[in-house]
């Protein structure tokens, strides 16, 4: 048995891959094609995955990444593409990120906030998006603030305008947006962590995993992941790690 046939052996039917894709990251999901199947740099790139091993793609959604981080449990994909996290890291094997995303807080306007150490302060209130990769890195880091859970990120947003909060985390390509629609609004300089961007699988599948790793590598490597982030036009959002 080659490595190809390996992999394709460990999917959980021999001539389909099925593909978790979390609609809540904007970025990495664009649009709806015709049938409405998700458009944008992470379901064309699981596409090409499939290509590669010889087989079908069948993609299965997700309003949020939790969502799909949970339906794992179920043997609902093959592969998933979220962001790399600790906790998600225990059920799920990732490989290396393909793209990296910052994450920062955006502040109201007259906020007395200036950088990003001083956020997390007594008294403080942040809105964030459910366990998002963001939430949960912030969940273990911070001290003080207090998090604000809402979900997904356009309702991450409304609780921050309508709670008066002293601040919105998010990935800053996405605050940059929510600050065009706020005057006054800004996007503090920096960030609190960069957010890895990769394709996890099951950690029983060694095969598939072994092909994931090296189609990763490639796609980095030759300028399909950047190519695809031309395609898409979200050029100068997303980074492609070395």
């Amino acid at each position: 048995m080659d490595n190809l046939d390996a992999a394709r052996a460990e999917l959980s039917e021999p001539t389909k891959l099925r593909v978790g894709i979390n609609l809540g990251n904007i970025l990495l999901v664009t649009g709806k094609g015709p049938a409405g199947e998700p458009q944008g740099v992470a379901p064309d790139l699981a596409a090409e995955a499939a290509r590669r091993l010889g087989v079908e793609v069948a993609y299965r959604t997700y309003p949020m990444p939790g969502e799909l981080a949970d339906a794992l449990e179920h043997d609902e994909w093959d592969i998933g593409l979220i962001a790399v996290e600790p906790k998600r890291a225990e059920s799920i094997a990732f490989c290396e990120p393909y793209v990296e995303i910052e994450g920062g807080y955006l502040v109201p306007p007259d906020s007395p906030i200036k950088a990003i150490e001083d956020v997390d302060r007594p008294g403080l209130r942040i809105a964030v998006a459910n366990r998002a990769a963001y939430d949960l890195y912030l969940s273990r880091s911070l001290k003080h603030a207090e998090l604000c859970r809402a979900e997904g990120l356009g309702g991450a947003f409304e609780l921050f305008v309508d709670e008066n909060l002293d601040a919105l985390a998010g990935l800053k390509p996405a605050l940059l947006d929510n600050a065009a629609s706020l005057p006054g609004s800004r996007v503090l300089d920096g960030n609190f962590s960069t957010v890895g961007q990769a394709i996890g699988t099951k950690p029983r599948n060694a095969a598939l995993k072994a092909f994931l790793d090296a189609f990763t590598a490639d796609a980095k490597a030759v300028g399909l992941v950047a190519e695809l982030i031309d395609k898409h036009g979200v050029s100068g959002k997303l980074q492609v790690p070395r």
